[in-house]
C-alpha cells in the first residue's frame, strides 16, 4: 500500500481500469476514519457551506472558513490526497488572483492539490496553477457556483450540451488538470468523454463509466437531513444512530443515572 496517494497514482489506475473513490470531508475525526477505510482521495468541498454551516448554497463559504477545514482534514490523513475547492470569488478575476488564493492554502493548510470549477474559460487559470507547480482537480458539467446562471440544480451536457461539456473536458485536460469532475451529467456523455480523455474522470450524478466516483459524505451515511440527491445511494443512517444516541443520553440525564459511580471522580483525601 502507497503512504500517501499522488498524482501519479490516479492516472495509474485509469491505466490499469481500478475505480477511484472519493468521498468529501470537513473535519478531522471524519476525515481519519476515511483514510482509516482506505478512501483513495478526500475533498474539501464547499458544499461545507450547506451541510456543516448551513447555507443555502455553495456561494457564501470564504477562504478562511475553507482553510480551517481543509487543514484540519489534512493533518488528520496519512494516505489520502487531500483536494479542497477554491471557494466562489476567490480565484474568477485572473489568474493572478487564482494563483494568489491557491498558494495560501498549499502553504498553510498541508493540502495536496485544489479544486476549481469551469471548462475552456477557465482553462489559463489552470495552467498557471499547474506552471507553478500546484496540481489542480477540474470541474466541470453542473458546477455549483455557477447555479444563478446554469439556472438552477438542473442536469448538465443533454443535447447541443454535449458539445460544449466535451470541450471543456478537453480543455482543462489540456491546461495540465490531473482530473476532472463530471456532475449531472447524462451517463452516456460521462461515459464517451472518460474513454477519450488521458486524465481521470471522477463523476457524481455522471453514471457508472468514469473512473472513479466521489459523493457528499453526508448525503451517502445519512447525516442529511430531509431531501437529498438522487444519485446519493445511502450507505449508512448516520443521522437515526445520533438522533437516537442523543435521546438515550438526555433520558440518562434527567433520571440521573448518569454519571454513576464508575463515571465519576471519588474524593480521595
Amino acid at each position: 500500500m502507497v503512504s500517501r496517494m499522488r498524482t501519479r497514482h490516479f492516472a495509474q489506475a485509469k491505466a490499469e481500469g481500478r475505480k477511484i473513490s472519493c468521498l468529501t470531508a470537513y473535519d478531522a475525526p471524519t476525515a481519519a476514519i476515511f483514510d482509516e477505510a482506505g478512501i483513495d482521495l478526500l475533498l474539501v468541498g464547499d458544499s461545507a457551506a450547506n451541510v456543516v454551516l448551513g447555507q443555502d448554497s455553495t456561494l457564501s463559504i470564504t477562504v478562511e472558513e475553507m482553510m480551517t477545514m481543509a487543514t484540519a482534514v489534512a493533518r488528520a490523513t496519512e494516505r489520502a490526497f487531500v483536494v479542497s475547492d477554491l471557494p466562489f470569488g476567490s480565484y474568477e478575476a485572473s489568474p493572478a488572483q487564482a494563483l494568489e488564493t491557491a498558494v495560501r492554502f498549499m502553504k498553510r493548510t498541508g493540502i495536496s492539490a485544489v479544486k476549481i470549477e469551469g471548462g475552456v474559460e477557465i482553462a489559463p487559470t489552470i495552467r498557471t496553477l499547474v506552471d507553478a507547480g500546484i496540481p489542480v482537480m477540474a470541474h466541470i458539467g453542473y458546477t455549483p457556483q455557477s447555479e444563478h446562471a446554469l439556472g438552477g440544480y438542473v442536469v448538465q451536457g443533454r443535447g447541443e450540451g454535449a458539445a460544449k461539456l466535451r470541450s471543456d473536458a478537453l480543455a482543462v485536460q489540456e491546461a495540465g488538470a490531473f482530473s476532472v469532475v463530471l456532475e449531472m451529467v447524462p451517463a452516456g456523455i460521462a461515459g464517451e468523454i472518460t474513454r477519450e480523455l488521458e486524465i481521470p474522470t471522477v463523476g457524481i450524478g455522471a453514471g457508472n463509466s468514469t473512473d472513479g466516483q466521489i459523493l457528499v459524505w453526508t448525503d451517502a451515511f445519512g447525516l442529511t437531513r430531509g431531501r437529498t440527491p438522487r444519485f446519493a445511494r445511502r450507505y449508512a443512517e448516520v443521522g437515526d444512530v445520533l438522533l437516537d444516541a442523543a435521546r438515550s443520553y438526555l433520558t440518562d440525564v434527567r433520571s440521573g443515572d448518569f454519571p454513576n459511580e464508575d463515571e465519576s471522580f471519588r474524593d480521595e483525601r
